[in-house]
């Protein structure tokens, strides 16, 4: 039989989900490419090294030697091939060039259609993450409520833990947010 859990167990289960989901979409939009380098554009990438889908920054070192610029030096050689199939195979619509030690990858400059494509890609991917924080804080809620409904907590109690549940809520918004903001001033002043 499960133990039933407590209001603050709810609260402190609901808050590292809602911190989950926001360094996801972290992650996620720091993949979006801009006209700018980053290691972070490639590094979701998938290799097949040795029959194993292995992310590319554990097989290889990457860098940003200029600003429009990547540069991919694997440490096994023999994967150079292997790599740059696995690029040309992502989403990125970038051509590496391989001189077979390292791969060089320029990022071109977005259009201006592709900069507000790209911003509407970013506000959708925060949406959907704000509908996520929602949903958590919504089923956190309905937790508080059967164990106010079982007499665990009193109804003060209730009204308390859906008081710090809304300041979650509000916090973690505004930080998926704010994520969602510094990539679309990226994606325009590139």
């Amino acid at each position: 039989m499960s133990q039933a859990k407590t209001n603050k167990e709810i609260l402190v289960q609901c808050e590292a989900q809602m911190q989950r989901a926001v360094d996801a979409i972290r992650r996620e939009l720091a993949s979006l490419r801009t006209s700018r380098a980053s290691p972070a554009l490639v590094e979701h990438i998938r290799v097949d090294y040795h029959g194993v889908p292995t992310p590319i920054n554990q097989l290889a070192t990457i860098s940003t030697p200029e600003a429009r610029l990547l540069l991919i030096q694997p440490w096994d050689r023999s994967s150079v091939g292997t790599i740059e199939k696995a690029i040309l195979k992502s989403d990125l619509s970038l051509t590496p060039s391989n001189d077979g030690n390292v791969i060089r990858l320029v990022i071109p400059i977005l259009t201006e259609e592709r900069r507000l494509e790209m911003v509407r890609l970013v506000n959708k991917r925060v949406e959907q993450a704000r509908v996520e924080l929602r949903n958590m804080r919504r089923d956190s809620l309905e937790d508080l409520r059967k164990i106010e409904k079982a007499k665990s907590i009193s109804a003060d109690e209730l009204k308390r833990s859906t008081d710090q549940l809304q300041k979650l809520i509000d916090r973690f918004t505004e930080e998926a947010n704010r994520v969602g903001k510094q990539k679309e001033v990226e994606l325009l002043e590139s």
